[in-house]
C-alpha cells in the first residue's frame, strides 16, 4: 500500500497471511505526532521481509545469501527511510534488493539449492512433489541472465504489474514485456527438460493488468 502524502493520512491495506502472498505494498501509517523512526521502520519491516525473503531466495536460490541480501536491503532501507516512507517503501526495499543481487551477481560462486527444511519460512514444500517443482523452478531461473531472471521473478513469481517491474527495475515498460516475454518462453523450455510435469512449475502468463 502506497504512503499517502500530507500529516494526518492513514494507509490501510491488508499485510500477506503467508510468505508466498502476492501483495506488491506494505501499509505505513504516519501519525500526526512522531511515533519515532525506528518504531515506524520496525512495522513495515515485520510486513515486509517475508515477501524480500522470498523475492531474494528466488533471484539467488541460496537461503543463507537471500537473509544477506534482506538483511542489507532493510538496513538501506532504513538509512533512507525519510525518502523511502515518502513514496512505496516496499518498493524502494524491492529496488534495494535487487541492485545488491546484481552487485554481487559474478562475486560468488555458483549458488547451491539447500534442502527443503532450510528453505526461508512459509516456503518449505509439504510434500516430496512440491520440492521437486520447486528446486526444478530455481535451478532453471539461475540459468536465465540477470535481466532476464530479474523480470520473471518480479512479473510472474512476485506477481507485479508491468508498470511495477518498470519502476522497481528502471527500465521501460517496453522492455518488460519483452524481456517478460522471452524469460518465460526460456523458462518453459529449461523446465520441460528438467521437470516431469513442467506445467505445475511453470509461472503462467495471466497476472494482475498493468497499471
Amino acid at each position: 500500500m502506497r504512503t499517502a502524502a500530507g500529516e494526518g493520512a492513514v494507509v490501510q491495506g491488508d499485510g500477506p497471511s503467508t510468505a508466498t502472498a502476492t501483495a506488491s505494498f506494505v501499509p505505513v501509517v504516519v501519525m500526526d505526532r512522531p511515533v519515532g523512526r525506528d518504531a515506524e521502520f520496525t512495522t513495515f519491516m515485520a510486513e515486509a521481509q517475508p515477501l524480500l525473503a522470498r523475492m531474494a531466495w528466488l533471484l539467488c536460490g541460496d537461503v543463507h545469501r537471500a537473509e544477506e541480501l534482506v538483511q542489507q536491503a532493510l538496513v538501506r532501507t532504513y538509512v533512507a527511510w525519510p525518502r523511502a516512507r515518502g513514496g512505496d517503501p516496499l518498493a524502494y526495499a524491492r529496488r534495494t534488493l535487487s541492485n545488491l543481487r546484481i552487485d554481487t551477481w559474478r562475486k560468488h560462486r555458483p549458488e547451491t539449492l539447500l534442502p527443503p527444511e532450510e528453505m526461508p519460512g512459509g516456503l518449505a514444500p509439504s510434500s516430496a512433489q512440491q520440492h521437486a517443482e520447486r528446486d526444478a523452478l530455481v535451478r532453471a531461473l539461475l540459468r536465465l541472465s540477470p535481466q532476464r531472471r530479474r523480470v520473471v521473478v518480479l512479473r510472474y513469481l512476485m506477481d507485479l504489474s508491468e508498470r511495477e517491474v518498470a519502476d522497481d527495475l528502471n527500465i521501460s515498460l517496453g522492455t518488460v514485456k519483452s524481456t517478460a516475454h522471452r524469460g518465460l518462453e526460456q523458462l518453459r523450455g529449461l523446465l520441460a527438460d528438467v521437470a516431469p510435469h513442467p506445467d505445475h512449475a511453470t509461472p503462467s502468463r495471466t497476472r494482475k493488468d498493468d497499471r
